[in-house]
Order: structure tokens, then C-alpha cells, then sequence
């Protein structure tokens, strides 16, 4: 594990940053705007993790809703460490991988979907689309999973150019779906309504 012992290195200062093989290169790049971009999701996913902290911690939380908070912080928790994963990969050139870096692998999609089937068997339906909203927790699932939208359309743009894995691909591609997912889950285990789009909506007044 690297040990920072000093935040600031002055080496930014002409506007490059270091990628983990060494290589300079200019900090508005695709490649840093990607995994910066990255870094923006997870801290989404932080705020919903503390929504999610004190909501466990009201008195008016139910034993059912409590163990939903627990399961689905876990599944937070496992993601943020998987898009720091994510965010390294994006941070090194293909050739400056060295043997047994975390990497994401298709097993990481595959328990995206596994969580995500086992969180709709608790869901009704979909049978309009919904808006962003509800409770905290699920508000900021929302504004991560388009952050997770945002990543994956970076993504698509810097793999016409450079090589970015079909795992990479793949999982962020789950992400979103699994945060959208996540945020209908969380919103019905604490009684919040979802707000459905009314094509028909009139100014209030």
C-alpha cells in the first residue's frame, strides 16, 4: 500500500498530473476527466452511504428497513473499493500493469446482476417512469447512477482512442442499472412514495 505522507507536490502547478507509470500528461485529458469522473460517482455513493447511516439511525427506521440498510451499505461499500479498482486501472497505461493489480473482472458484473434480480423480487413493477427522489438515501442513488451514465459515456469516447477493457465496459454499464435498481430498494423499505412522470403536467396555480 502507498503511504502518502504529503498531500500537495507543487507538480501540478503547469496543469499536468502523473499517471501511475509516471508519465505526465495534461490534467483536461480523456483519460483524467474518465477516472476523475469516477472519483465523482464514489463520492455520490459516500453521501448515500452516510443518507443510509442516518437513516439506521432513526428511531422510526423498522427492524425490515434496517436490515435492508445493512445489506444494500455492503453492496456500497464493495463498490466504492471496486471503482477505486476502476479508477487505477483508468490512472495506468496498458503496458505499466503490473502482475496481481486489481483489476475489475467480469465476476463484478455478474454480481451487480445478481444483486440486482434479488433486490426486484422485493419491487413492484415498473409501469411508468419514475423521477429522481424519494429519501435521501435513494435521491443520491439517483444522482450517482447518472454520474455512472456520465462515466460510461467517457468511457465510450476515450475506448474509440485507447484500449479500455470490455470488463470495464461492462461493469459500469451494470452500475447504473444497479444504482437505479438500489434506489427503488432503499425508497420502499423506508415508506417513500416514488415521484412518477406526469406527461400531462401543468405549472402549479
Amino acid at each position: 500500500m502507498p503511504k502518502l505522507t504529503r498531500i500537495y507536490t507543487r507538480t501540478g502547478d503547469d496543469g499536468t498530473t502523473g499517471l501511475v507509470g509516471g508519465q505526465r500528461i495534461a490534467k483536461n485529458a480523456l483519460r483524467i476527466e474518465s477516472y476523475g469522473t469516477v472519483d465523482e460517482l464514489s463520492s455520490a455513493i459516500g453521501l448515500a452511504r452516510t443518507a443510509l447511516a442516518e437513516a439506521r439511525a432513526a428511531a422510526t427506521s423498522p427492524p425490515a428497513a434496517v436490515a435492508r440498510i445493512d445489506e444494500l451499505d455492503a453492496w456500497l461499500a464493495w463498490t466504492q473499493d471496486a471503482l477505486f479498482n476502476l479508477g487505477s486501472d483508468l490512472a495506468t497505461l496498458p503496458g505499466d500493469r503490473w502482475p496481481g493489480m486489481p483489476l475489475i473482472r467480469n465476476e463484478d458484473a455478474e454480481a451487480l446482476e445478481r444483486a440486482m434480480d434479488t433486490a426486484q423480487h422485493d419491487l413492484e413493477p415498473l409501469a411508468n417512469f419514475i423521477l429522481p427522489g424519494g429519501s435521501y438515501p435513494g435521491a443520491f442513488l439517483h444522482q450517482a447512477r447518472t454520474i455512472a451514465r456520465r462515466v460510461e459515456r467517457l468511457l465510450v469516447t476515450l475506448h474509440a482512442n485507447e484500449p479500455i477493457s470490455d470488463e470495464v465496459m461492462r461493469y459500469i454499464n451494470r452500475l447504473s442499472d444497479a444504482l437505479f435498481v438500489w434506489s427503488r430498494w432503499i425508497n420502499a423499505a423506508l415508506g417513500q412514495s416514488e415521484h412518477l412522470w406526469n406527461a400531462e403536467t401543468q405549472p402549479p396555480g
